[in-house]
């Protein structure tokens, strides 16, 4: 690993001009975030680093070493069987409804760490509490509630406040960075199993393949509802990531092919979340959404068939937990 040197040592490798510029390698990547992260860096290095990376477009070994180095700053966590982060703006997003398969998966008995950052969009944090998902005030606290519980919410701003302060340099530089790749990457709890949500279509293999470099047994990465992990039940989507460790690509199609209505319906209640979990709400579209979505998390985590598990799952949800 290369130490010993400053942050600039590292933007001088990635913006020497055309023909003597590189990438980082992966180590480099591992060093130049934990300057970042140690408070050590200088912040005019930083920007400039992120945005020659933001430039150049990031490299799987680029985004692993940043992810290794931004966990291994993390205090211990609880390993949880399912990493689910959530770090969209959410504007193309109705209610989160893949809280609800978040729930389901977990209380199936595989339990799930939640964390993330959302921006101005409060929709994900006001969904927790009407589903009965407690938000963790630090790492000790997620490890006796997901232990308690099954699931967890982590905020990105108390589990990790110098990645935090990354992340919202956005609003300095007004363009997103490679720090919300990282985050969709960080799984804190260092979990065999990961779901993850991306916007932009070409992020699902830098993704696959960062997973691979990572370690990460079971992956799946899709282009889901606003940037989150949530499956559109009226549209085939693409599906990457790993199985068993090995690569893994596949064409799912749509659920409800016939149904034209879209995700962000323009309904913000989260008191629906509750209610279609109770089933006092009742909306074909929203449970195929979750169903849907809880089916990739189980297939993630390895069920012969996932399908199938889902819709037993979804079917017998208020005799698998407490009803909220």
């Amino acid at each position: 690993m290369t130490l010993g040197v400053t942050l600039g040592a590292h933007v001088r490798t990635l913006g020497r001009g055309p023909g003597r510029s590189r990438s980082l390698t992966r180590d480099e990547a591992t060093d130049a975030m934990r300057l970042m992260l140690s408070g050590d860096a200088d912040p005019h290095a930083t920007g400039a680093l992120l945005m020659l990376l933001r430039m150049k477009g990031e490299t799987a070994d680029e985004i692993a070493g940043f992810a290794a180095a931004a966990q291994d700053a993390m205090p211990d966590m609880p390993r949880p069987a399912l990493d689910w982060p959530s770090y969209a703006a959410g504007r193309t997003r109705g209610l989160p409804w893949f809280l609800l398969s978040a729930r389901l998966v977990a209380d199936a008995g595989h339990p799930v760490l939640l964390h993330g950052w959302n921006g101005a969009d409060g929709a994900v944090r006001a969904g927790l509490a009407p589903l009965g998902i407690a938000v963790a005030d630090d790492p000790s606290e997620a490890r006796a509630l997901l232990a308690a519980r099954g699931i967890v919410y982590l905020p990105l701003e108390r589990l990790s406040p110098a990645l935090f302060s990354l992340l919202r340099l956005r609003d300095v530089l007004h363009l997103r960075s490679c720090v919300n790749t990282v985050c969709r990457m960080l799984n804190p709890g260092r979990a065999s199993h990961s779901v993850q949500g991306v916007f932009h279509p070409p992020y699902r293999l830098l993704q696959q393949d960062a997973g691979q470099i990572l370690g990460l047994q079971g992956l799946t990465v899709i282009k889901g509802g606003g940037g989150e992990f949530e499956r559109h039940p009226s549209k085939a989507i693409e599906g990457f990531g790993l199985r068993n460790a090995a690569p893994w690509e596949e064409s799912l199609p749509a659920l409800r092919p016939d149904d034209t209505r879209r995700l962000n319906d323009g309904e913000t209640d989260p008191a629906r979340l509750a209610a279609l979990w109770n089933g006092t709400l009742r909306d074909d579209f929203a449970e195929a959404t979750v169903i849907g979505t809880a089916a990739l998390a189980l297939a993630t985590l390895g069920a012969p068939d996932p399908g199938t598990a889902a819709r037993a799952l979804w079917a017998a949800r208020n005799r698998l937990s407490e009803q909220v």
